[in-house]
């Protein structure tokens, strides 16, 4: 079969997969993947016959994504922020509404001269490496409950050329660096509620990493460990950046407020849902009274 007609028959077969309005933009994905190639070469050389290895090859991966297995598991990489990441079923696939983070967080530093960032549940290690490479004189503690994720995390960390200011850590939050203090702290971590399950796209909920996916009941349960411990863990004038599911912004202002955070603001993403919580740990006794009294 030529390459076009092994792109029609990709595109047939995904019609019956979880998005089939994606099938055309899979088959081609898939296809250029596997040949190493430009959709540009695709066109042009329809009429190549494809070898019977990559016949063999696409066909495996045209299966996997029928099953709804995500693109980026299939290729084994995934961009962010303009950077590629290499991505496992041990992490989460980095999504762009978590570049908001990253923008809030070149909005509130100015200056990262002797900067110290923490990045806590890293996964991929998305959020530590970007924030490296974004602040070239930080030093950044990646922290992860799985050792899968933060082997992962330091292939990343090496692909872009920030391995040098990234040191990474085994452990449940904040707990592997209890003895140290920070000026950034930003996390995305697991807030999808367990009766959620079953309303999510099965590429997630078959796919991707539970430990990374759900938090109790409500979605809160990391949130009421986290947000009191990274209070403690900043500077007087330090930030915690959180992103957030859907309808928990008032239940997340209310959890940092309670832990002593001033005012707490939001960042919508491009659906006009607030997506990412932002609040500072007040900078001197004054401002710390004002903050207990107002909780």
């Amino acid at each position: 079969m030529q390459l076009a007609e092994w792109l029609r028959a990709g595109e047939a077969r995904l019609a019956g997969a979880p998005h089939p309005e994606r099938a055309r933009r899979d088959a081609e994905t898939l296809l250029r993947a596997r040949l190493g190639r430009d959709l540009a070469f695709l066109l042009i050389h329809g009429d190549d016959a494809l070898s019977a290895e990559d016949a063999e090859a696409y066909e495996k991966m045209l299966a996997r994504r029928e099953a709804g297995e995500p693109i980026q598991y299939i290729l084994g990489e995934a961009e962010f922020y303009g950077l590629l990441f290499r991505v496992t079923p041990a992490v989460l696939i980095p999504r762009p509404e978590t570049e908001h983070l990253v923008e809030k967080a070149l909005l509130l530093v100015q200056d990262d001269a002797a900067l110290r960032i923490a990045d806590v549940g890293t996964g991929s290690g998305a959020l530590a490496v970007t924030l490296a490479a974004q602040f070239q004189q930080a030093q950044v503690a990646a922290v992860d409950l799985s050792s899968e994720a933060l082997a992962v995390a330091q292939e990343n960390a090496a692909l872009n050329g920030v391995a040098g200011r990234i040191r990474f850590f085994a452990g449940d939050l904040l707990a592997p660096v209890a003895d140290e203090r920070f000026d950034l702290i930003v996390s995305n971590p697991p807030y999808i509620p367990e009766e959620d399950r079953a309303t999510l796209a099965v590429e997630v909920r078959a796919h991707e990493p539970e430990l990374a996916l759900f938090a109790g009941a409500d979605g809160l349960a990391i949130y009421r460990r986290l947000i009191p411990a990274a209070f403690a863990a900043l500077e007087p004038g330090g930030w915690l950046l959180l992103e957030i599911g859907y309808g928990q912004s008032e239940a997340i202002a209310a959890l940092m407020a309670a832990a002593g955070f001033g005012e707490v603001g939001f960042t919508a993403d491009l659906q006009g849902i607030p997506r990412v919580a932002a609040g500072q740990r007040p900078r001197d006794g004054r401002d710390s009274a004002s903050a207990a009294r107002s909780r």
